[in-house]
């Protein structure tokens, strides 16, 4: 604890106490809003909207907004809300997180901030971890805005986009963090107006803030169609890694000891780093590739996709583990999440990986796809005007809140006094012995009556348990968190008098354990941790289950010498030390050191992981600034807006680039290269070939031959503007024309700046920083796609026919999305098929063939 804090308390106890007199403003309406009837509490909502328009802000109205909500909370749903409930509901409004333990009533909270927000009539999102909670809360929770005459809205994965669109329409609208960044993306390929879903974002309120903004913020969102590549080359690879053998290093080469030219002494054919979950190839390794796929320099430009798909076949054998990271359930590799242990269905592993583990596991190996749109959930978040959150565990993590989504975390203290008992660590030598003693546990506690809640990390192991316990003749439930509903029902269920319940980390999360008859006589929920967690904020997570509004409760962590965590990055001293005692078979190991070894482990295990989400921003911004100016774009050409001075601008500036690639400003005209020009010109703009007089050869300036090609183009636009009959006809095929060539050059753009960002790590051994060369090389692509954009709208702008009946279409269907990738459906046609009237004509105009073409075929 720093100076300032011993003198004034904490930052959380400084802003609770500034907080203090608002609370007590809003107790001190109790009894006035109880006298009042259903309809005059219901009035109250119409004379804050009308004050709200008069000029008052939402913080002149906080305290009568929430004494209100109060008041409809308890004649709706019989809940009072307390003083801590309250809190937590200004400090939500403020755009902070509130950090509120488990069994507080959180959901409650999220109703005060939303209802005063709601008055602003711009909507405000309610974001929450699954659809199960997000059901759940809307309709437990929408009684208390309905009764208020707001409307509330629930967004489903099942729901159809109209459906989508009333839902979004509503004051309130409780969502999955995945369906709204989906539903964003989504409204970004959109061709009308008519067809988008959201209005803008206004206001956010995280729920379990931590899980969505922190855990998740690893993988962007990935909307995805078809590529064309082959899957045969993963089965190859398969082949070969599973014959070639795995080494080991002499130590490890960073960065400085390229540069430096050292070398270290490698066996095998390949290495694995499980810390850094990479695997590299050694000399010998790469040698029996290039015999393998019958090369001369797997280094080569051209065998890149070699060495890419080599690796991650190695990566496939040697860092996924089946029952850990994915399942496979009938012929199909599904994502199990790390941090809830739930099955993700429809979500693939990028960059190939997912293929390549489809190839190790035997199963149809699906086609890689292409990317069409893709963000990540910090810069999505980042778009609302205003958001916060609230969670149980926090605030580990204020100084990533703090850096990336500009909140700090206020720490509210619980209701009642937290009477659970937090037992030190029990640590063995080996994983059997910890599992022997975890099993010892549960059947002494078993044997009294008292439930106990074991908390594992992976599948794997919560099976391996249930196995144990059923030689034991313990009855249990094992959760997997396959279905959200059974989930909950589990859970809740987990307190009751002898139960057993073995549960990955997460699972459940949202869901209150209640204690049943006689359970807090036995001492309340004993919760055992099977292992600890990379973050100490899952851990405490898990402890929370206990010990809810001031029940009695205890907890647990049993680790082993033997456990990922400790093996990987716990001190190796330390561990050798430890091993080395000599103690006899199941004896537990107790010492300060080793309890601040795990801390060590975890905070360590934290930096890298948020050094890996602070890289992904970087990159992602660079992503981010190019999508704002395409989607601003795309949203002027859907708002109906007239393009002709962005096309008047194409065309001038399309024109003056060709002329300056062939023409230096210091060339005489004796020396220009009329050829080129007229090659690059007439493609594009259908003018006469340019030639020169004799005069002309001796006296033009570049700038003359550039104004008189201007008026020349600028002439042959206005005529095929008056082809049409009306203005706005041709109004509406520039938008058509533009959004058309826009999206099918920013899909390709995306897809190029994946391949730039799989490459720009080799930059490092060169001494350049791999952002900076990203941020470079991205700028200079992207501007080559904005001359792109203009050269083809121009082309094909003025080749049309006025008889062609213009349409908008999708540029790329869309037939899934993931997290991390998906097996969507992107249309291609081979160009020997024979060409049907619906298909794009060949001419290249951009129109259908029976439109172009095809018209008098």
């Amino acid at each position: 604890m720093n100076l300032i804090d011993k003198m004034f308390g904490t930052h959380s106890e400084r802003e609770l106490k500034r907080i203090d007199p608002i609370i007590c403003a809003i107790e001190a309406l109790e009894e006035d809003y109880k006298k009042l009837t259903d309809e005059q509490l219901r009035a109250k909502t119409d004379e804050f909207k009308k004050r709200f328009e008069a000029g008052e802000t939402l913080d002149d109205l906080l305290v009568e907004a929430f004494a209100t909500v109060r008041e409809a909370a308890r004649r709706v749903l019989g809940l009072r809300a307390h003083r801590v409930q309250l809190i937590g509901g200004v400090i939500l409004h403020q755009g902070r997180i509130a950090e509120m333990k488990t069994g507080e009533g959180k959901t409650l909270v999220a109703v005060f901030p939303s209802y005063l927000n709601a008055i602003e009539g711009k909507g405000v999102h309610v974001v929450t971890v699954n659809d199960y909670l997000a059901r759940t809360q809307s309709e437990e929770m929408g009684r208390v805005h309905n009764f208020l005459g707001l409307t509330v809205g629930c967004i489903l994965n099942s729901m159809e986009k109209d459906e989508r669109r009333e839902q979004y329409a509503c004051d309130v609208t409780y969502v999955t963090n995945n369906e709204l960044g989906f539903d964003y993306l989504r409204d970004n390929m959109v061709i009308y107006k008519e067809q988008l879903c959201q209005r803008d974002l206004h206001f956010a309120i995280v729920d379990e803030v931590d899980s969505i903004l922190i855990d998740e913020a690893r993988t962007p969102l990935i909307i995805s169609g078809q590529s064309g590549k082959s899957t045969k080359l993963y089965e190859a690879c398969d082949i070969l890694a599973r014959q070639l053998k795995r080494g080991e290093a002499s130590g490890e080469l960073n960065k400085m000891d390229a540069i430096m030219g050292v070398e270290i002494e490698e066996t095998g054919d390949f290495i694995v780093n499980e810390k850094d979950k990479n695997v590299t190839l050694t000399a010998q390794g790469v040698e029996k590739v290039e015999k393998f796929f019958k090369i001369d320099n797997l280094a080569d430009a051209e065998n890149i996709e070699i060495q890419h798909n080599i690796i991650l076949a190695l990566r496939a054998h040697n860092l996924m583990f089946r029952d850990k990271d994915y399942v496979v359930k009938d012929d199909e590799v599904l994502i199990v999440d790390e941090f809830t242990g739930r099955i993700m269905p429809g979500r693939r592993y990028s960059d190939g990986l997912h293929q390549a583990i489809e190839a190790k596991e035997h199963v149809k190996v699906k086609r890689e796809s292409k990317t069409l749109a893709t963000i990540t959930f910090q810069n999505f978040f980042n778009k609302y005007e205003k958001k916060c959150g609230m969670t149980g565990t926090a605030l580990t993590e204020e100084r990533e809140f703090r850096d990336i989504y500009g909140m700090d975390v206020i720490e509210i203290p619980t209701d009642l006094p937290v009477a659970r008992i937090d037992l030190q660590d029990a640590v063995y030598k080996t994983r059997r012995e910890k599992l022997n003693a975890i099993v010892e546990a549960i059947c002494e506690a078993h044997k009294k009556g008292q439930p106990v809640l074991v908390g594992t990390v992976s599948i794997e192991a919560s099976e391996e348990l249930s196995d144990l316990l059923k030689k034991k003749n313990v009855p249990h439930k094992v959760l997997n968190a396959k279905f959200h509903e059974l989930e909950a029902e589990i859970i809740a269920d987990a307190g009751q008098y002898g139960a057993v319940t073995i549960a990955t980390n997460m699972a459940g999360r949202g869901t209150d354990i209640k204690l049943g008859e006689g359970v807090k006589e036995l001492g309340g929920l004993k919760v055992i941790g099977t292992e600890r967690h990379e973050a100490r904020r899952i851990d405490n997570q898990l402890r929370g289950r206990s010990g809810r509004q001031g029940d009695p409760g205890e907890s647990k962590f049993y680790l082993s010498l033997e456990d990922d965590l400790l093996r990987l990055f716990g001190s190796e001293r330390l561990i050798k030390m430890f091993s080395s005692l000599g103690l006899p078979e199941g004896e537990q190991i107790e010492h300060k050191m080793l309890t601040k070894a795990i801390e060590n482990a975890q905070k360590k295990i934290e930096g890298n992981n948020y050094g890996i989400r602070k890289n992904l921003l970087e990159y992602d911004r660079v992503n981010n600034e190019q999508r704002e100016i395409i989607y601003a774009e795309r949203r002027r050409v859907l708002e109906g807006e007239s393009m002709r001075d962005v096309i008047y601008k194409m065309i001038t500036d399309t024109l003056e680039g060709y002329i300056d690639t062939c023409i230096r400003d210091d060339q005489s005209a004796e020396d220009w290269d009329l050829e080129e020009l007229n090659q690059l010109l007439l493609p594009t703009f259908p003018i006469e070939p340019v030639t020169l007089n004799e005069a002309e050869r001796k006296h033009m300036k570049k700038a003359e031959l550039v104004q008189n090609l201007k008026e020349k183009v600028v002439k042959l636009y206005e005529e095929k503007e008056a082809e049409f009959p009306a203005e706005e006809q041709i109004r509406e095929v520039e938008r058509v024309i533009l959004l058309k060539v826009i999206d099918r050059k920013w899909m390709d753009h995306i897809d190029d700046m994946d391949q730039l960002r799989q490459g720009i790590g080799l930059q490092a051994y060169g001494q350049r920083d791999p952002v900076v060369e990203y941020k470079f090389q991205g700028f200079d692509m992207f501007n080559e796609m904005i001359n792109a954009i203009a050269e083809e709208t121009v082309r094909m702008l003025l080749h049309i026919r006025v008889e062609q009946k213009v349409e908008r279409e999708e540029v790329a269907k869309v037939t899934g999305t993931n997290k991390d990738d998906s097996a969507g459906g992107r249309t291609i046609r081979r160009a020997d098929k024979k060409i049907m009237p619906n298909d794009p004509c060949p001419c290249g105009s951009g129109l259908k063939y029976k439109f172009c073409h095809g018209k008098n075929a």
